[in-house]
Protein backbone atom coordinates (compact mmCIF):
# COMPACT_ATOMS: atom_id res chain seq x y z
CA UNK A 1 0.00 0.00 0.00
CA UNK A 2 2.80 2.40 1.02
CA UNK A 3 4.79 1.42 -2.04
CA UNK A 4 1.80 2.24 -4.27
CA UNK A 5 1.54 5.68 -2.67
CA UNK A 6 5.26 6.30 -3.17
CA UNK A 7 5.04 5.31 -6.83
CA UNK A 8 2.02 7.58 -7.35
CA UNK A 9 3.77 10.48 -5.60
CA UNK A 10 6.89 9.91 -7.70
CA UNK A 11 4.75 9.98 -10.87
CA UNK A 12 3.13 13.26 -9.80
CA UNK A 13 6.50 14.82 -8.99
CA UNK A 14 7.94 13.55 -12.26
CA UNK A 15 5.04 14.93 -14.26
CA UNK A 16 5.39 18.28 -12.48
CA UNK A 17 9.13 18.38 -13.24
CA UNK A 18 8.46 17.56 -16.90
CA UNK A 19 5.83 20.31 -17.06
CA UNK A 20 8.27 22.79 -15.50
CA UNK A 21 10.96 21.76 -17.98
CA UNK A 22 8.54 22.14 -20.89
CA UNK A 23 7.40 25.57 -19.65
CA UNK A 24 11.02 26.70 -19.14
CA UNK A 25 12.00 25.45 -22.58
CA UNK A 26 9.00 27.15 -24.18
CA UNK A 27 9.71 30.47 -22.39
CA UNK A 28 13.37 30.26 -23.39
CA UNK A 29 12.43 29.57 -27.02
CA UNK A 30 10.02 32.53 -26.96
CA UNK A 31 12.77 34.80 -25.58
CA UNK A 32 15.16 33.65 -28.29
CA UNK A 33 12.51 34.24 -30.97
CA UNK A 34 11.79 37.71 -29.59
CA UNK A 35 15.51 38.55 -29.55
CA UNK A 36 15.91 37.39 -33.15
CA UNK A 37 12.85 39.42 -34.16
CA UNK A 38 14.30 42.55 -32.51
CA UNK A 39 17.62 41.92 -34.25
CA UNK A 40 15.82 41.61 -37.61
CA UNK A 41 13.93 44.84 -36.97
CA UNK A 42 17.20 46.68 -36.36
CA UNK A 43 18.55 45.59 -39.75
CA UNK A 44 18.21 48.00 -42.71
CA UNK A 45 14.81 47.79 -44.40
CA UNK A 46 14.81 47.16 -48.18
CA UNK A 47 12.32 49.39 -49.99
CA UNK A 48 9.99 46.56 -50.96
CA UNK A 49 9.77 44.93 -47.51
CA UNK A 50 6.29 44.63 -46.06
CA UNK A 51 5.76 44.79 -42.28
CA UNK A 52 3.21 42.50 -40.59
CA UNK A 53 2.64 43.61 -36.99
CA UNK A 54 0.40 42.00 -34.40
CA UNK A 55 -1.11 42.84 -31.03
CA UNK A 56 -2.25 39.72 -29.22
CA UNK A 57 -3.71 38.73 -25.85
CA UNK A 58 -4.03 34.98 -26.29
CA UNK A 59 -1.66 34.30 -29.21
CA UNK A 60 -4.37 34.14 -31.88
CA UNK A 61 -3.38 37.42 -33.56
CA UNK A 62 0.23 36.20 -33.74
CA UNK A 63 -0.90 33.01 -35.50
CA UNK A 64 -2.90 35.03 -38.02
CA UNK A 65 0.05 37.39 -38.55
CA UNK A 66 2.29 34.42 -39.37
CA UNK A 67 -0.34 33.03 -41.78
CA UNK A 68 -0.59 36.49 -43.36
CA UNK A 69 3.17 36.60 -43.82
CA UNK A 70 3.22 33.11 -45.35
CA UNK A 71 0.54 34.09 -47.87
CA UNK A 72 2.47 37.20 -48.89
CA UNK A 73 5.75 35.31 -49.15
CA UNK A 74 4.05 32.77 -51.41
CA UNK A 75 3.48 35.72 -53.75
CA UNK A 76 7.19 36.53 -53.72
CA UNK A 77 6.99 39.49 -51.30
CA UNK A 78 9.64 40.23 -48.67
CA UNK A 79 7.99 40.31 -45.23
CA UNK A 80 9.02 41.04 -41.65
CA UNK A 81 6.81 40.06 -38.70
CA UNK A 82 6.90 41.87 -35.37
CA UNK A 83 4.90 42.28 -32.20
CA UNK A 84 3.40 45.76 -31.91
CA UNK A 85 5.25 46.35 -28.62
CA UNK A 86 8.55 46.03 -30.52
CA UNK A 87 7.68 48.99 -32.72
CA UNK A 88 7.74 52.74 -32.40
CA UNK A 89 7.18 55.65 -34.74
CA UNK A 90 10.74 55.57 -36.06
CA UNK A 91 10.52 51.91 -37.02
CA UNK A 92 7.07 52.28 -38.59
CA UNK A 93 8.31 55.15 -40.74
CA UNK A 94 10.87 52.80 -42.33
CA UNK A 95 8.14 50.77 -44.07
CA UNK A 96 6.13 51.82 -47.10
CA UNK A 97 3.54 49.06 -46.61
CA UNK A 98 2.28 47.71 -43.29
CA UNK A 99 -0.36 45.17 -42.24
CA UNK A 100 -1.64 45.05 -38.67
CA UNK A 101 -3.44 42.18 -36.94
CA UNK A 102 -4.90 43.72 -33.79
CA UNK A 103 -6.90 42.06 -31.04
CA UNK A 104 -9.20 44.01 -28.74
CA UNK A 105 -9.23 43.08 -25.05
CA UNK A 106 -12.28 43.71 -22.88
CA UNK A 107 -14.19 46.91 -23.60
CA UNK A 108 -12.13 48.28 -26.46
CA UNK A 109 -8.71 48.04 -24.78
CA UNK A 110 -5.45 46.98 -26.43
CA UNK A 111 -3.91 43.64 -25.44
CA UNK A 112 -1.70 43.96 -22.36
CA UNK A 113 1.54 43.68 -24.31
CA UNK A 114 0.46 46.47 -26.70
CA UNK A 115 -0.57 48.89 -23.94
CA UNK A 116 2.73 50.79 -24.11
CA UNK A 117 2.38 51.22 -27.88
CA UNK A 118 -1.20 52.43 -27.39
CA UNK A 119 0.12 55.00 -24.91
CA UNK A 120 2.72 56.15 -27.44
CA UNK A 121 -0.08 56.55 -30.00
CA UNK A 122 -1.42 59.41 -27.86
CA UNK A 123 1.96 61.13 -27.67
CA UNK A 124 4.02 60.50 -30.80
CA UNK A 125 3.16 61.63 -34.30
CA UNK A 126 5.49 59.91 -36.78
CA UNK A 127 5.46 61.11 -40.36
CA UNK A 128 3.78 58.27 -42.27
CA UNK A 129 2.77 60.21 -45.38
CA UNK A 130 3.36 58.01 -48.39
CA UNK A 131 2.97 54.81 -46.36
CA UNK A 132 0.13 52.35 -46.96
CA UNK A 133 -1.50 50.09 -44.41
CA UNK A 134 -4.34 47.71 -43.64
CA UNK A 135 -5.82 46.48 -40.37
CA UNK A 136 -7.33 43.11 -39.46
CA UNK A 137 -9.32 43.86 -36.29
CA UNK A 138 -10.18 40.93 -34.03
CA UNK A 139 -12.98 41.23 -31.51
CA UNK A 140 -16.20 39.97 -29.97
CA UNK A 141 -19.47 41.66 -30.90
CA UNK A 142 -20.85 40.80 -27.45
CA UNK A 143 -18.84 43.78 -26.21
CA UNK A 144 -20.01 47.35 -26.74
CA UNK A 145 -16.71 48.50 -28.30
CA UNK A 146 -16.40 45.76 -30.90
CA UNK A 147 -12.89 45.69 -32.41
CA UNK A 148 -12.25 48.95 -30.55
CA UNK A 149 -8.46 48.83 -30.51
CA UNK A 150 -8.29 47.85 -34.17
CA UNK A 151 -10.43 50.87 -35.07
CA UNK A 152 -8.28 53.16 -32.91
CA UNK A 153 -5.15 51.89 -34.61
CA UNK A 154 -6.72 52.38 -38.05
CA UNK A 155 -7.72 55.96 -37.24
CA UNK A 156 -4.29 56.75 -35.79
CA UNK A 157 -2.46 55.48 -38.85
CA UNK A 158 -4.75 57.50 -41.12
CA UNK A 159 -4.23 60.60 -38.96
CA UNK A 160 -0.45 60.24 -39.37
CA UNK A 161 -0.82 60.50 -43.15
CA UNK A 162 -0.83 56.81 -44.13
CA UNK A 163 -3.40 55.67 -46.69
CA UNK A 164 -5.32 52.37 -46.61
CA UNK A 165 -4.32 49.53 -48.90
CA UNK A 166 -7.93 48.43 -48.34
CA UNK A 167 -10.58 49.04 -45.70
CA UNK A 168 -10.36 47.63 -42.18
CA UNK A 169 -11.60 44.03 -41.89
CA UNK A 170 -13.52 43.14 -38.70
CA UNK A 171 -13.42 39.56 -37.39
CA UNK A 172 -16.08 38.54 -34.89
CA UNK A 173 -14.92 35.57 -32.79
CA UNK A 174 -12.68 34.17 -35.52
CA UNK A 175 -15.40 34.34 -38.18
CA UNK A 176 -13.94 32.31 -41.09
CA UNK A 177 -15.83 34.34 -43.72
CA UNK A 178 -14.18 37.57 -42.51
CA UNK A 179 -10.78 35.86 -42.52
CA UNK A 180 -11.37 34.73 -46.10
CA UNK A 181 -12.11 38.36 -46.99
CA UNK A 182 -8.71 39.30 -45.53
CA UNK A 183 -7.08 36.48 -47.51
CA UNK A 184 -8.82 37.74 -50.66
CA UNK A 185 -7.08 41.10 -50.20
CA UNK A 186 -3.76 39.37 -49.49
CA UNK A 187 -4.06 37.56 -52.81
CA UNK A 188 -4.62 40.85 -54.62
CA UNK A 189 -1.69 42.41 -52.77
CA UNK A 190 0.59 39.50 -53.61
CA UNK A 191 -0.60 39.36 -57.23
CA UNK A 192 -1.63 35.73 -56.79
CA UNK A 193 -5.16 34.52 -57.50
CA UNK A 194 -4.29 30.95 -56.59
CA UNK A 195 -3.28 31.31 -52.93
CA UNK A 196 -5.09 28.55 -51.00
CA UNK A 197 -7.76 29.54 -48.50
CA UNK A 198 -6.69 29.06 -44.87
CA UNK A 199 -10.05 27.41 -44.33
CA UNK A 200 -12.04 26.47 -47.43
CA UNK A 201 -15.63 27.76 -47.58
CA UNK A 202 -18.54 25.34 -47.59
CA UNK A 203 -20.42 26.12 -50.80
CA UNK A 204 -23.90 25.49 -52.12
CA UNK A 205 -24.41 24.46 -55.74
CA UNK A 206 -26.10 27.35 -57.56
CA UNK A 207 -26.86 27.44 -61.27
CA UNK A 208 -25.74 29.93 -63.92
CA UNK A 209 -29.11 30.79 -65.42
CA UNK A 210 -28.17 33.72 -67.68
CA UNK A 211 -25.15 35.75 -68.77
CA UNK A 212 -25.75 39.04 -70.59
CA UNK A 213 -23.00 41.13 -72.21
CA UNK A 214 -23.58 44.74 -71.11
CA UNK A 215 -20.95 46.71 -73.02
CA UNK A 216 -20.29 45.45 -76.56
CA UNK A 217 -17.88 47.80 -78.33
CA UNK A 218 -16.45 49.17 -75.08
CA UNK A 219 -12.84 50.33 -74.81
CA UNK A 220 -12.70 48.42 -71.52
CA UNK A 221 -12.93 44.73 -70.78
CA UNK A 222 -16.29 43.06 -71.47
CA UNK A 223 -18.72 43.33 -68.58
CA UNK A 224 -21.53 40.84 -67.92
CA UNK A 225 -24.69 40.71 -65.84
CA UNK A 226 -24.89 37.18 -64.42
CA UNK A 227 -28.02 35.59 -62.97
CA UNK A 228 -27.50 32.69 -60.56
CA UNK A 229 -30.37 30.62 -59.20
CA UNK A 230 -30.30 28.74 -55.87
CA UNK A 231 -30.41 24.98 -55.32
CA UNK A 232 -33.92 23.46 -55.26
CA UNK A 233 -35.67 24.00 -51.95
CA UNK A 234 -33.21 26.67 -50.75
CA UNK A 235 -34.74 30.02 -49.81
CA UNK A 236 -32.20 32.74 -50.71
CA UNK A 237 -31.28 34.91 -47.72
CA UNK A 238 -29.02 37.96 -47.79
CA UNK A 239 -29.15 41.74 -47.46
CA UNK A 240 -28.23 44.51 -49.86
CA UNK A 241 -24.50 45.07 -49.46
CA UNK A 242 -23.61 41.41 -48.93
CA UNK A 243 -20.95 39.51 -50.89
CA UNK A 244 -21.07 36.34 -53.02
CA UNK A 245 -18.04 34.10 -52.56
CA UNK A 246 -17.48 32.02 -55.68
CA UNK A 247 -15.41 28.86 -55.96
CA UNK A 248 -13.90 29.09 -59.48
CA UNK A 249 -12.54 26.29 -61.63
CA UNK A 250 -10.20 26.26 -64.61
CA UNK A 251 -12.55 23.91 -66.43
CA UNK A 252 -16.03 22.52 -65.89
CA UNK A 253 -15.74 19.70 -63.39
CA UNK A 254 -12.18 20.66 -62.47
CA UNK A 255 -10.95 21.11 -58.90
CA UNK A 256 -12.08 24.12 -56.87
CA UNK A 257 -9.60 26.98 -56.60
CA UNK A 258 -9.22 29.83 -54.12
CA UNK A 259 -12.45 31.77 -53.70
CA UNK A 260 -13.18 35.13 -55.35
CA UNK A 261 -15.59 37.80 -54.08
CA UNK A 262 -18.28 39.81 -55.87
CA UNK A 263 -20.80 42.39 -54.64
CA UNK A 264 -24.37 41.14 -54.97
CA UNK A 265 -26.49 43.31 -57.26
CA UNK A 266 -29.94 41.94 -56.36
CA UNK A 267 -32.28 41.18 -53.44
CA UNK A 268 -33.67 37.84 -52.24
CA UNK A 269 -37.10 38.94 -53.52
CA UNK A 270 -35.65 38.81 -57.04
CA UNK A 271 -35.28 35.05 -56.61
CA UNK A 272 -31.68 35.04 -57.84
CA UNK A 273 -28.25 36.43 -57.14
CA UNK A 274 -27.12 38.84 -59.83
CA UNK A 275 -23.51 39.89 -60.28
CA UNK A 276 -21.77 42.48 -62.45
CA UNK A 277 -18.47 40.92 -63.53
CA UNK A 278 -15.81 42.39 -65.78
CA UNK A 279 -13.70 39.86 -67.66
CA UNK A 280 -10.10 40.38 -66.58
CA UNK A 281 -6.92 39.30 -68.33
CA UNK A 282 -3.33 39.27 -67.18
CA UNK A 283 -0.39 40.81 -69.02
CA UNK A 284 0.07 37.52 -70.84
CA UNK A 285 -3.55 37.52 -72.00
CA UNK A 286 -4.60 34.74 -69.62
CA UNK A 287 -8.11 35.02 -68.19
CA UNK A 288 -8.51 36.04 -64.58
CA UNK A 289 -9.28 33.18 -62.21
CA UNK A 290 -12.75 34.23 -61.04
CA UNK A 291 -13.86 36.36 -63.96
CA UNK A 292 -12.62 33.78 -66.47
CA UNK A 293 -14.69 31.07 -64.81
CA UNK A 294 -17.86 33.17 -64.60
CA UNK A 295 -17.70 35.00 -67.95
CA UNK A 296 -16.14 32.42 -70.28
CA UNK A 297 -15.60 28.90 -69.00
CA UNK A 298 -18.88 28.20 -67.18
CA UNK A 299 -21.90 28.05 -69.46
CA UNK A 300 -25.60 28.72 -68.74
CA UNK A 301 -26.96 25.70 -66.93
CA UNK A 302 -23.62 24.87 -65.26
CA UNK A 303 -23.27 24.55 -61.49
CA UNK A 304 -21.55 27.42 -59.66
CA UNK A 305 -20.14 26.90 -56.16
CA UNK A 306 -21.35 29.86 -54.10
CA UNK A 307 -21.88 31.02 -50.58
CA UNK A 308 -23.02 34.40 -49.24
CA UNK A 309 -20.88 36.42 -46.84
CA UNK A 310 -22.57 39.06 -44.73
CA UNK A 311 -21.01 42.50 -45.18
CA UNK A 312 -22.72 44.43 -42.43
CA UNK A 313 -20.57 47.53 -42.93
CA UNK A 314 -22.32 48.05 -46.28
CA UNK A 315 -25.90 47.30 -45.29
CA UNK A 316 -28.50 49.98 -46.07
CA UNK A 317 -29.32 52.54 -43.35
CA UNK A 318 -32.12 51.41 -41.07
CA UNK A 319 -33.83 54.82 -41.25
CA UNK A 320 -34.96 57.11 -44.06
CA UNK A 321 -31.93 59.42 -44.09
CA UNK A 322 -30.83 60.64 -47.55
CA UNK A 323 -28.32 58.42 -49.32
CA UNK A 324 -25.52 59.52 -51.65
CA UNK A 325 -24.31 56.50 -53.65
CA UNK A 326 -20.99 56.84 -55.49
CA UNK A 327 -19.39 54.20 -57.68
CA UNK A 328 -17.65 53.31 -60.90
CA UNK A 329 -17.66 50.33 -63.23
CA UNK A 330 -18.86 47.08 -61.72
CA UNK A 331 -19.12 48.89 -58.37
CA UNK A 332 -22.63 49.67 -59.59
CA UNK A 333 -23.52 46.13 -58.42
CA UNK A 334 -23.47 46.94 -54.70
CA UNK A 335 -25.18 50.30 -55.28
CA UNK A 336 -27.90 48.67 -57.38
CA UNK A 337 -28.82 46.33 -54.51
CA UNK A 338 -28.94 49.27 -52.08
CA UNK A 339 -31.21 51.24 -54.42
CA UNK A 340 -33.51 48.22 -54.71
CA UNK A 341 -33.64 47.93 -50.90
CA UNK A 342 -34.40 51.64 -50.51
CA UNK A 343 -37.10 51.43 -53.18
CA UNK A 344 -38.74 48.46 -51.42
CA UNK A 345 -38.72 50.42 -48.15
CA UNK A 346 -40.24 53.51 -49.81
CA UNK A 347 -37.17 55.64 -49.09
CA UNK A 348 -36.73 57.93 -52.06
CA UNK A 349 -34.12 60.53 -51.13
CA UNK A 350 -31.33 58.84 -53.09
CA UNK A 351 -28.60 60.39 -55.27
CA UNK A 352 -26.56 58.17 -57.60
CA UNK A 353 -23.17 59.28 -58.95
CA UNK A 354 -21.79 56.77 -61.46
CA UNK A 355 -18.68 56.76 -63.63
CA UNK A 356 -17.45 54.70 -66.58
CA UNK A 357 -15.63 55.11 -69.92
CA UNK A 358 -18.15 55.94 -72.66
CA UNK A 359 -21.84 56.71 -72.37
CA UNK A 360 -22.54 54.93 -75.67
CA UNK A 361 -21.22 51.57 -74.43
CA UNK A 362 -20.74 51.59 -70.65
CA UNK A 363 -23.94 53.04 -69.16
CA UNK A 364 -24.72 49.82 -67.28
CA UNK A 365 -28.37 49.16 -66.35
CA UNK A 366 -29.39 52.51 -67.82
CA UNK A 367 -32.99 51.54 -68.67
CA UNK A 368 -33.52 50.43 -65.08
CA UNK A 369 -31.84 53.53 -63.63
CA UNK A 370 -33.87 55.84 -65.89
CA UNK A 371 -37.04 54.10 -64.67
CA UNK A 372 -36.01 54.64 -61.05
CA UNK A 373 -35.31 58.31 -61.81
CA UNK A 374 -38.72 58.57 -63.43
CA UNK A 375 -40.69 56.99 -60.57
CA UNK A 376 -38.87 58.98 -57.86
CA UNK A 377 -36.77 56.15 -56.40
CA UNK A 378 -33.73 58.20 -57.37
CA UNK A 379 -34.09 61.90 -56.64
CA UNK A 380 -30.94 62.66 -58.59
CA UNK A 381 -28.65 60.83 -61.04
CA UNK A 382 -25.28 62.13 -62.25
CA UNK A 383 -23.10 60.11 -64.61
CA UNK A 384 -19.61 60.96 -65.80
CA UNK A 385 -17.78 59.19 -68.63
CA UNK A 386 -14.02 59.60 -68.63
CA UNK A 387 -13.40 59.10 -72.38
CA UNK A 388 -16.21 61.22 -73.74
CA UNK A 389 -14.10 64.41 -73.72
CA UNK A 390 -10.40 65.17 -74.27
CA UNK A 391 -9.73 65.70 -70.55
CA UNK A 392 -10.38 62.74 -68.25
CA UNK A 393 -13.27 63.27 -65.84
CA UNK A 394 -14.16 60.90 -63.02
CA UNK A 395 -16.71 60.70 -60.21
CA UNK A 396 -14.44 62.62 -57.84
CA UNK A 397 -14.35 65.53 -60.31
CA UNK A 398 -18.14 65.55 -60.47
CA UNK A 399 -18.37 65.60 -56.65
CA UNK A 400 -16.06 68.59 -56.48
CA UNK A 401 -18.12 70.38 -59.13
CA UNK A 402 -21.24 69.68 -57.07
CA UNK A 403 -19.64 70.57 -53.73
CA UNK A 404 -22.51 72.81 -52.61
CA UNK A 405 -25.08 70.09 -53.32
CA UNK A 406 -22.95 67.48 -51.52
CA UNK A 407 -22.69 69.71 -48.44
CA UNK A 408 -26.45 70.33 -48.52
CA UNK A 409 -27.17 66.60 -48.59
CA UNK A 410 -24.73 65.95 -45.73
CA UNK A 411 -26.24 68.83 -43.73
CA UNK A 412 -29.60 67.09 -44.21
CA UNK A 413 -28.19 63.95 -42.59
CA UNK A 414 -27.20 61.98 -45.70
CA UNK A 415 -24.96 58.92 -45.56
CA UNK A 416 -22.35 58.32 -48.27
CA UNK A 417 -21.84 54.82 -49.71
CA UNK A 418 -18.93 54.20 -52.10
CA UNK A 419 -18.53 51.03 -54.19
CA UNK A 420 -15.99 50.20 -56.89
CA UNK A 421 -12.27 50.26 -57.52
CA UNK A 422 -9.90 50.95 -54.65
CA UNK A 423 -7.15 52.21 -56.95
CA UNK A 424 -7.95 55.67 -58.28
CA UNK A 425 -11.66 55.98 -57.61
CA UNK A 426 -11.92 55.29 -53.86
CA UNK A 427 -8.90 57.42 -52.97
CA UNK A 428 -10.03 60.20 -55.30
CA UNK A 429 -13.53 60.24 -53.80
CA UNK A 430 -12.11 60.25 -50.26
CA UNK A 431 -9.85 63.21 -51.08
CA UNK A 432 -12.74 65.07 -52.73
CA UNK A 433 -15.01 64.52 -49.72
CA UNK A 434 -12.26 65.70 -47.36
CA UNK A 435 -11.89 68.88 -49.39
CA UNK A 436 -15.66 69.43 -49.52
CA UNK A 437 -16.49 68.55 -45.90
CA UNK A 438 -13.20 68.76 -44.02
CA UNK A 439 -11.19 65.79 -42.73
CA UNK A 440 -12.59 66.01 -39.19
CA UNK A 441 -16.21 65.98 -40.37
CA UNK A 442 -15.60 63.07 -42.75
CA UNK A 443 -13.94 61.07 -39.96
CA UNK A 444 -16.89 61.83 -37.65
CA UNK A 445 -19.24 60.55 -40.36
CA UNK A 446 -17.19 57.36 -40.56
CA UNK A 447 -17.47 56.90 -36.78
CA UNK A 448 -21.24 57.40 -37.00
CA UNK A 449 -21.64 54.91 -39.87
CA UNK A 450 -22.52 57.65 -42.35
CA UNK A 451 -19.50 57.03 -44.62
CA UNK A 452 -19.18 53.45 -45.80
CA UNK A 453 -17.14 51.81 -48.53
CA UNK A 454 -17.09 48.50 -50.39
CA UNK A 455 -13.98 48.89 -52.52
CA UNK A 456 -11.63 46.36 -54.06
Amino acid sequence: MAATRLIAAACVVGAWLLLCAWAWRRARLHRVQQALARQALDAPVPDDTLLVAYATQTGYAEILAEQTAQSLRAGGLAVRVAALEQLDGRRLAEYRRMLFVASTYGEGDPPDAAAAFAQRMQQAAPALAGSQYAVLALGDSEYAHFCGFGHRLDEWLHAQGATPLFDLVEVDNGDPAALRHWQHHLGLLAGRSDLPDWQAPVYESWRLAERRHLNPGSQGGPCYLLTLTPPPGVAPDWQAGDIAEIGPRRETGGPLLAHREYSIASLPEDGSIQLLVRQMRGADGALGLGSGWLTHIAQPGDAIDLRVRANRNFHAPADDRPLLLVGNGTGLAGLRALIKARRAAGRRRNWLVFGERNAAHDWFCRVEIDAWRGDGTLERVDAVFSRDQPQRRYVQHLLREQADAVRAWIDAGAAVYVCGSLQGMAGGVDAALQDILGAARLQAMQHDGRYRRDVY
